[in-house]
């Protein structure tokens, strides 16, 4: 079990019978949004509050990486572009569609909706 405290640190909860163990995977200083699990449960997208994200990769037990940070487009949500781990989906609150490479953060392409998004 994967969850994420409001201080921006990601925990992970290992549970088995009646006893479990809590281990501390990631802490990105800033405030989790959203968890997302890739289609096959390689990666995890840590959304944040501010616009930021970032991935995490639970077999390889390192650091959350940022992958992109679109603070100052008033982003409201992220999530994988299936098929596949290599790409992201982000939504403004303007409601502007945005793709993104997960391999680097590189920004692909982007629509707008022409309407606000909540």
């Amino acid at each position: 079990l994967y969850f994420s405290a409001q201080e921006g640190i990601l925990i992970f909860y290992h549970i088995k019978d009646l006893q479990y163990e809590i281990k501390i995977c990631a802490d990105i200083s800033q405030p989790i949004s959203s968890l997302m699990f890739s289609p096959d449960y390689t990666s995890l997208l840590l959304v944040t509050d501010q616009g930021t994200v970032y991935s995490y990769r639970p077999a390889h037990s390192g650091e959350a990486v940022k992958l992109l940070d679109a603070s100052n487009s008033c982003f409201l949500a992220a999530d994988f572009l299936t098929p596949g781990n290599n790409y992201c989906v982000s939504v403004t609150t303007s409601g502007e569609v945005q793709v993104w490479s997960l391999e680097d953060g590189t920004f692909l392409s982007k629509i707008n909706l022409g309407t606000e998004v909540q």
